[in-house]
């Protein structure tokens, strides 16, 4: 929505939306990080086509999000320094990126704890079975 917006010239708008994405996805890393170090990693257990798919986007998917956030910061500072052109250039790279890491993260989430579930992820789960 804040690329929307910005496209049409509304910038209160675009703020409004990147300081709202900027909070949910920092609220999102401490739950994340929280998490997995009281839990640990789930994600083992894969084999054949689920495993193919899954490690690969796995892969990327944590690749790009160290990614992130330098390039969020970065564009950040160029807006608190009012350097709009630099902020579009610097922006016109960490939009695409952060996106694929949302929706990777949420493809990840579903393909570990919904979908194809690993005997280990159903074990913590439900241990009866």
């Amino acid at each position: 929505m804040g690329w929307y917006f910005i496209r049409r010239g509304a910038w209160r708008r675009h703020m409004a939306c990147m300081i709202t994405a900027l909070i949910s996805s920092l609220c999102f890393l401490v739950g994340y990080v929280t998490y997995h170090a009281r839990v640990g990693e789930k994600s083992s257990g894969y084999t054949g086509w689920v495993a193919a798919v899954y490690f690969p986007m796995l892969a990327s998917h944590v690749l790009l999000a160290f990614v992130t956030l330098p390039l969020v910061i970065l564009t950040l500072v160029q807006v608190f320094r009012r350097r709009w052109d630099r902020h579009v250039w610097i922006a016109r790279w960490t939009v695409p990126i952060w996106l694929y890491v949302s929706v990777t993260g949420v493809l990840v989430y579903f393909m570990l704890y919904k979908w194809f579930p690993p005997a280990n992820v159903i074990q913590a789960i439900v241990p009866d079975r």
